[in-house]
């Protein structure tokens, strides 16, 4: 009990300091571009136009909603955090990992569900989902409204787990160097080629839970109305748009894609 109030503690604080991050990565992933590209320099000291980054972002949210307009859906993101350790904490000393965390992930995704949708409320300004954010999904949705998204995130879950897995079954069989040193290296390259390849199913995901929500950021012209996830992954990957918000420092301009500053976004 004890070590499941400890990783209560520590996960909550992390997701505190975390959420401004995630809050503007939903943005971007939305396609919400309030501010305009500017001419900067790329890491090889080339003059490019690149779009804002994380902080020129942060400090647009600020301007408009305060520092406080950094946290929006903070309330529900912490209650599927502690859910979550807690289901997982319970489930996994008697079953595998996979369904332990397919587990906490169906429990928690309804909190998730109600994050983002708090959080792309910024883009009209909306304020639909709030207090009673639980009764507006159930009212409007049902029981299924709480699970928009679901599927690709339960998929991405499984595929990062038999990723990291099977990497490093690999590494501990196969690595010849068994200082700290190597370690850390391969665990980190590890967790990056295993984010790498399931970002798609986290976005395809996010879209899914905003989609057709009755807000602005999950309506045209943000988005298209997709009858399932998978429509939403054909139209993301015929548009070359699956790997948007992945990075926050760097961004290049949507090729082909033209900045239109009075919807705030590319087409």
């Amino acid at each position: 009990m004890a070590d499941t109030c400890g990783q209560v503690l520590l996960g909550s604080g992390l997701t505190v300091l975390s959420h401004p991050l995630m809050y503007i990565k939903v943005l971007i992933q939305v396609g919400h571009e309030p501010l305009p590209p500017s001419l900067g320099r790329n890491l090889f000291g080339r003059q490019v136009y690149q779009l804002p980054g994380l902080f020129a972002y942060a400090k647009h949210i600020i301007k408009i909603d305060g520092k406080v307009g950094l946290f929006k859906g903070l309330g529900p993101r912490l209650c599927a955090g502690t859910i979550g350790t807690v289901v997982h904490s319970k489930v996994v000393q008697t079953t595998k990992e996979m369904i332990a965390r397919s587990c906490a992930t169906i429990v928690t995704h309804p909190f998730h569900v109600i994050t983002l949708r708090c959080m792309v409320q910024f883009i009209g300004r909306e304020s639909k989902y709030s207090v009673d954010s639980i009764v507006t999904v159930y009212r409007e949705e049902g029981i299924l409204g709480f699970f928009a998204g679901l599927i690709p995130r339960l998929l991405g879950d499984v595929l990062s787990l038999w990723i990291c897995n099977l990497l490093a079954h690999l590494i501990n069989t196969y690595a010849i160097d068994d200082s700290v040193y190597c370690c850390c290296f391969l665990l980190v390259h590890t967790l990056f080629f295993a984010s790498m390849l399931t970002y798609p199913f986290v976005l395809v995901s996010n879209l899914m839970a905003v989609n057709d929500c009755g807000l602005a950021g999950g309506l045209p012209p943000y988005a298209s109305v997709y009858p399932t996830w998978v429509d939403c992954w054909r139209h993301l990957s015929r548009e070359g748009n699956m790997s948007r918000g992945n990075s926050l420092f760097f961004r290049k301009i949507p090729a082909g894609k033209m900045y239109a500053i009075e919807q705030k976004r590319f087409f």
